[in-house]
């Protein structure tokens, strides 16, 4: 195994640690932390071969599973609109993909970063709340815009979670990069 193939399989592992921890309404409500699963996607695109996105979405998928089996969660969620989710991780993978080939680890890089992460987010959001008003089953006498009012309600918590575990990521990203370059300064 190289170096790279390492990396990938610890980034790999924290990101899927990471999201087991945070998946909303299972585990992460008793720690009071937002879901990571968005941020989980992106990151992933950004920073791992494609295994990366089957991989992390069998893990969500057998999660939900487990959290409605035998964890005691509703599952209210588990409808016909549920492979809406997969769409939804789909745009966080890409805009990680594509924020990936333009990565640049200076300051400037952040902009896209931060362009690529709100539009992800923003999209996601459209398109799992979306899938769930037209095909769950539960929303046939409510109209099309009371259904977005209700909804819009929760884009600032889905927002304010997924940036954060991002911002942490950045944060952390830096402070690696940082302590890497510590030892070649002083070794120079």
């Amino acid at each position: 195994m190289n170096d790279n193939s390492v990396r990938d399989w610890l980034v790999g592992f924290a990101l899927a640690a990471l999201m087991a921890l945070t998946r909303s309404g299972h585990f992460s409500s008793a720690m009071g932390l937002p879901d990571a699963s968005l941020a989980a996607f992106m990151l992933a695109g950004c920073c791992l071969p494609a295994w990366g996105f089957p991989l992390l979405l069998i893990e969500a998928a057998g999660i939900d599973l487990l959290a409605t089996t035998v964890g005691g969660v509703s599952g209210w969620c588990i409808t016909p609109a549920y492979p809406f989710l997969a769409a939804a991780y789909a745009v966080a993978w890409w805009a990680g993909r594509w924020y990936g080939r333009r990565h640049a680890p200076a300051w400037r890089g952040l902009l896209p970063f931060a362009a690529a992460a709100v539009g992800a987010t923003l999209a996601a959001f459209a398109i799992s709340n979306a899938g769930f008003y037209l095909f769950a089953g539960y929303f046939e006498a409510m109209s099309a815009a009371e259904y977005a009012l209700r909804v819009a309600n929760y884009l600032p918590g889905y927002l304010q979670g997924t940036l954060l575990w991002l911002g942490l990521a950045v944060a952390l990203y830096v402070l690696l990069a940082l302590t890497a370059a510590r030892p070649a300064r002083a070794n120079g």
